[in-house]
């Protein structure tokens, strides 16, 4: 016999978070084999487009970070090449040289310290939205995380390789998660990884989704409320967890070169 039918929402809500809590425990995965799991995931979602856009996330050491070795495609990143870089982009662990334009990464860590990881990709559907020169409409629940979580900018500063850039990017970003850049790509950022990888895959499903709804008339918006509430109940670390080990064991199905050794998810 049920006996939580005529429970209010909240209360279903606080018992199926505590229930993510007690089936969703802490990953056990290195940063390292996060950020290879997170190329590999990725590049399999549509963020494709060949040697553009850089993935990064905090090293251990203030002031460094791991990022991806340039000539490499995401497809081909491991958790044994990757760099370990500080701030001047020098390279402290790993052999060859960053992209250049890791230089607008330090800029974002250094005014947003909630930030861990940075994913910066030129895909399909959000260099197309982009090339329009308009925001991101968050219309459809599956993208709710970004609903009033991502920030637009409408000028295009040139290439990304100065220090102007990271001041332009990082202060039109502002606490926000999530940038379209536009004629240009867009930009997640996490407190995890698992959350900035989530969010990558998502803000291209948004796109796509958007360019194929105003194809065909006029979107129509979300309640503001309702759209809160259901950008934070998809926002927690657990859902990040449970989402992320999912794309994981895809990804690992499909490239099992990426890490070394075997895991849990």
């Amino acid at each position: 016999m049920a006996n939580t039918l005529h429970d209010p929402k909240n209360v279903l809500i606080d018992r199926a978070e505590r229930q993510m809590d007690e089936h969703f425990a802490d990953s056990d995965l290195t940063t390292r084999q996060k950020l290879a799991l997170t190329c590999r995931i990725a590049y399999d979602g549509g963020h494709d487009s060949g040697l553009a856009g850089q993935i990064s996330a905090r090293g251990q050491q203030p002031g460094t970070y791991y990022t991806q070795r340039l000539g490499l495609g995401f497809d081909e990143i491991t958790e044994d090449n990757l760099l370990l870089v500080d701030e001047d982009l020098q390279v402290l662990e790993g052999e060859g040289m960053p992209n250049p334009a890791n230089r607008f990464h330090t800029w974002i860590y250094r005014a947003r310290p909630d930030v861990h990881c940075i994913i910066h990709t030129h895909a399909l559907h959000t260099a197309a939205l982009a090339m329009l020169e308009v925001p991101l409409v968050v219309s459809q629940v599956d993208t709710t995380p970004l609903y009033d979580d991502c920030a637009f900018l409408k000028e295009w500063p040139g290439v990304p390789v100065g220090n102007e850039e990271g001041e332009i990017i990082s202060a039109a970003l502002g606490d926000k998660r999530a940038i379209l850049l536009a004629h240009h790509g867009q930009l997640v950022t996490g407190a995890t990884v698992e959350e900035a990888c989530n969010l990558a895959l998502l803000i291209e499903r948004a796109a796509r989704l958007q360019l194929l709804a105003m194809a065909a008339g006029t979107i129509r918006p979300l309640d503001p409320a309702l759209a809160r509430e259901a950008h934070d109940w998809t926002s927690t670390d657990r859902r990040n967890q449970a989402n992320f080990a999912y794309y994981a064991r895809k990804a690992l199905r499909n490239h099992p070169d990426c890490i070394t050794g075997k895991v849990n998810l």
